[in-house]
């Protein structure tokens, strides 16, 4: 039993369920991610570079592979889509920077002011001038 109670306590710490929740939040936003580059951004590249569509760029690698598509492709044998490996590299860049932009802007709202010292009581400040006064008639600086 001891085990069950040591996962007990494994699994209900505040650290699982803030790893689960960033699991789930993490893959619904690969999937935005994911949509960005595959529908705003690949058809610009592809805009820019004269109607260049970087998911049916592969290079065949077997002789018996003559399809156009990468889908059709990849039925007839091996093939290196080096296109949807692009697209996927550019997906990581976006996550990478927007995880980047993420993250600064929380330390930024993380980052405490100094305290001011407290002030010293009254009290505290009336025998300090009394020793400084005292020390000043002894000739030493305060």
């Amino acid at each position: 039993m001891p085990i069950l109670e040591e996962f007990k306590t494994f699994a209900v710490r505040g650290n699982v369920v803030d790893l689960a929740v960033g699991v789930v939040i993490g893959a619904a936003f690969g999937n935005i991610v994911q949509s960005l580059v595959a529908d705003v951004f690949m058809p610009l590249i592809g805009a820019v570079t004269g109607g260049l569509d970087f998911s049916n760029h592969f290079l065949p690698l077997s002789p018996k592979v003559t399809a156009d598509t990468l889908v059709e492709a990849k039925k007839q044998g091996a093939v290196l889509a080096w296109g949807s490996f692009l697209t996927l590299c550019i997906n990581f860049v976006i996550v990478a920077w927007v995880l980047f932009l993420v993250v600064k802007a929380m330390n930024r709202l993380r980052q405490e002011v100094p305290a001011k010292p407290p002030t010293p009581p009254r009290q505290e400040e009336l025998l300090t001038e009394i020793r400084d006064l005292l020390r000043m008639q002894q000739g030493a600086r305060p």
